[in-house]
């Protein structure tokens, strides 16, 4: 924890002398400048599907959790730029101790993962002694430093249903995800109460209304949306699995129930499809991840030009939240998940 807010401190001096708000000269190409530090510096940029159209463009690899993460372990760039949130690059240093990872703006963080604290989530984990615990990967370093295996919303079902009927399951921290592997795998794991904000505030009587305007339309969720908006999808998956099912099915209408940043993707591989963002339960006409869109390509740019803000890791803490994610990683060959 120490070394998390001794993170958080630098990258407040780092504001402090005006690094995230510096001036850029209007007449530079980010576009090329940033090309030009990649070759430069040997470096990959790794982006969300939930970041900005302008950052998805220059990325590498574009991926939702699971591919990220097996990008970053597979990696042979000597510095690793992550265009999402802190947990995810988190996940890139635990699995490269010896690379440069960076992060454009620290304070990209997750509700979800701000969800569970560590010390918390120990003493949950202690008065349960008999329970595996499988994590979600959208959580903190110490949350996987307290588990047995890492899973993503790409893989979660299929290691669940893995292992033995009679083993008794601790998931964490989304008891969305957690409550929808359980109603079709027919499990009764143990749910941490922890949600992403994102996720929870669609809006299912915006979505009804907006289904019956378009009639044609198919309903494509995200499992960490609530069970009332899960029960009326037409399809329920993962980011990626999201995207392909836009992409192969031939409804040419979909409301999107996730993070609008996807909407880039799903667009630019099936330019004659529409795709709605599926109406949150606020003001706002669409549904977009503050901490996602902290990052910006002017932040990426700086990042990458002075190498900063770096996500350290106690190296105790490194080692302990490695092995569930192997394990995870070990799993999926198995499963046929690739990885």
């Amino acid at each position: 924890m120490r070394r998390k807010n001794a993170i958080f401190m630098k990258n407040e001096v780092l504001e402090r002398r005006g690094f995230l708000d510096m001036d850029i000269d209007p007449s530079l190409d980010l576009f090329e400048e940033i090309a030009r530090l990649k070759k430069e510096k040997n470096a990959v940029v790794l982006a969300h599907y939930y970041q900005e159209p302008d950052i998805q463009d220059v990325a590498d690899y574009i991926g939702d959790s699971l591919g990220l993460a097996q990008q970053a372990a597979k990696t042979e760039a000597d510095v690793i730029v992550f265009a999402g949130v802190h947990f995810m690059a988190e996940t890139a240093k635990i699995l490269n101790p010896n690379k440069k990872v960076l992060l454009p703006d620290l304070r990209a963080g997750c509700s979800l993962s701000d969800s569970c604290p560590p010390a918390l989530f120990k003493t949950f984990r202690e008065k349960h002694p008999d329970h595996l615990v499988i994590s979600y990967i959208n959580c903190s370093a110490g949350i996987k430093a307290l588990s047995d295996i890492i899973c993503t919303s790409s893989n979660a079902q299929l290691i669940v249903d893995s292992l033995p009927r009679e083993q008794k399951i601790i998931f964490a921290p989304d008891r969305n995800l957690g409550g929808y592997i359980n109603r079709v795998s027919g499990r009764n794991m143990l749910l941490w109460d922890g949600a992403c904000m994102v996720h929870e505030i669609f809006s299912l009587e915006k979505i009804i209304k907006l289904k019956e305007r378009h009639p044609a339309a198919k309903l494509i969720a995200h499992p960490e949306c609530e069970e009332a908006v899960l029960r009326i999808a037409d399809f329920i998956g993962s980011t990626t699995q999201l995207l392909k099912f836009a992409e192969k099915d031939d409804s040419s209408v979909f409301i999107v129930a996730t993070e609008t940043g996807i909407l880039h993707s799903m667009q630019q591989n099936s330019r004659n499809k529409t795709f709605i963002a599926a109406p949150p339960d606020n003001a706002c006409a669409c549904n977009n991840c503050p901490h996602m869109k902290l990052n910006t390509l002017e932040k990426l740019y700086l990042c990458m030009k002075y190498e900063q803000p770096e996500i350290l890791m106690d190296e105790d803490v490194r080692l302990a939240a490695k092995k569930p994610i192997d394990r995870m990683f070990d799993l999926s060959r198995q499963l046929g998940l690739g990885g």
